[in-house]
C-alpha cells in the first residue's frame, strides 16, 4: 500500500504536436534541419529536390534526430532575397506530404508566410518556426492554433544589438509579447518553445552571453530552443573558418546547452550533436 502522504511524482513535461508527443526530460531534442533550397549557408543545392531532401530526412532520422525543420525560403541574416509564395510552398509541401506518409517524426515547417505555414499543416506538418516570433505574422499563431499544431517562436528584434540592458530580460519581453499574441489566437502556450535567434540582429558579444546564458529563458516555463549549428558565431570565434569547418564549435554549444538543461538543439549533424548532448547530459545528472 502507498502511504497517502507521498509526494506525487512530477507529471512528465511534454510537447504536444499535433498528437505526436514529444517527453522533454534529459537529453535535449535533437531538430534536424532540411533545407530545400539551392541557398542556405552550409547544404545550400544538397537537397533542392523533394527526391534529395527526402532521403537526407531519413538519413537525419536513421541518426537520432527527433522531429525535422524544412524550410524552402533561406532566412539567415544577410538572405534579403524573398522567393514567391507559390514557390516556397512547392518546395517544402511536397518533402512533407512524402515524410508525413511514412514517419511518426513530427515534421516542422520554417516560415514566416501564412500562406505557406497553412499549405504545410494542410500537407502533415505538425509544427510551425516563424522566425519573428508572431510579432510579424500573428496569423501564424491563429494557424497553429486552428491545426493543433506546436510552434517554435524565435527572437527578432532589428533594434537589439543597438539597444542596452539585460540580454535576457530583453529576451523575455519579447517572449511575453510573442505569449499574449498566442494567447489571444487560442494557442496554449505549452505548445511553444522559445528560440533567442542567434545571429539575428545581435552582435558577437550578445550571441556568446546568450548561448552561454540559454537556459535562463526557461524562467517563463517553456522549453528552449537552441539553433547555433555550424553558424558565425563559431567563426567569428575560430579564426574565420568556413561553414564546412565549424563543427567542433557547434558541438561545444550544443554541450553546454544540454548542461543547462535546454529542451531541443536545431543541428545540421544530427548524430553528432545527440553524442554530445547526451555526454554534457550524463555528466549534469551525476552532480550530487
Amino acid at each position: 500500500m502507498t502511504c497517502c502522504n507521498q509526494p506525487k511524482p512530477t507529471p512528465k513535461r511534454v510537447l504536444d504536436c499535433r498528437g505526436l508527443r514529444l517527453e522533454l526530460a534529459g537529453v535535449p531534442r535533437i531538430m534536424g534541419i532540411v533545407n530545400v533550397t539551392p541557398d542556405s549557408f552550409f547544404d545550400g543545392g544538397r537537397h533542392a529536390t523533394t527526391e534529395a531532401a527526402v532521403r537526407h530526412a531519413e538519413q537525419l532520422i536513421a541518426e537520432g534526430a527527433d522531429l525535422l525543420d524544412i524550410g524552402g525560403q533561406p532566412t539567415r541574416p544577410g538572405a534579403h532575397v524573398e522567393i514567391p509564395e507559390a514557390e516556397e510552398i512547392a518546395r517544402v509541401v511536397p518533402v512533407i506530404a512524402a515524410l508525413a506518409g511514412k514517419t511518426t517524426v513530427p515534421l516542422s515547417v520554417d516560415t514566416y508566410r501564412p500562406a505557406v505555414a497553412r499549405a504545410a499543416l494542410e500537407a502533415g506538418a505538425h509544427v510551425v518556426n516563424d522566425i519573428h516570433g508572431f510579432q510579424r505574422e500573428p496569423e501564424l499563431a491563429r494557424l497553429a492554433a486552428q491545426f493543433g499544431a506546436a510552434a517554435v517562436v524565435m527572437h527578432y528584434d532589428e533594434a537589439f544589438a543597438t539597444e542596452s540592458g539585460d540580454v535576457i530580460e530583453r529576451q523575455l519581453a519579447f517572449f511575453r509579447r510573442t505569449l499574449a499574441i498566442a494567447a489571444e489566437a487560442g494557442l496554449q502556450a505549452e505548445r511553444i518553445v522559445l528560440d533567442p535567434g542567434i545571429g539575428f540582429h545581435k552582435t558577437q558579444e550578445q550571441n556568446l552571453e546568450l548561448i552561454a546564458r540559454v537556459g535562463e529563458l526557461r524562467a517563463l516555463g517553456l522549453p528552449v530552443l537552441l539553433a547555433v549549428s555550424r553558424k558565425s558565431v563559431v567563426a567569428h570565434v575560430l579564426d574565420g573558418l568556413p561553414p564546412d569547418e565549424r563543427l567542433e564549435g557547434t558541438l561545444a554549444m550544443s554541450a553546454l546547452a544540454a548542461w543547462q538543461s535546454v529542451e531541443f538543439l536545431r543541428v545540421h549533424d544530427v548524430r553528432a550533436n545527440l553524442r554530445a548532448a547526451r555526454m554534457a547530459a550524463a555528466l549534469r545528472k551525476s552532480l550530487p
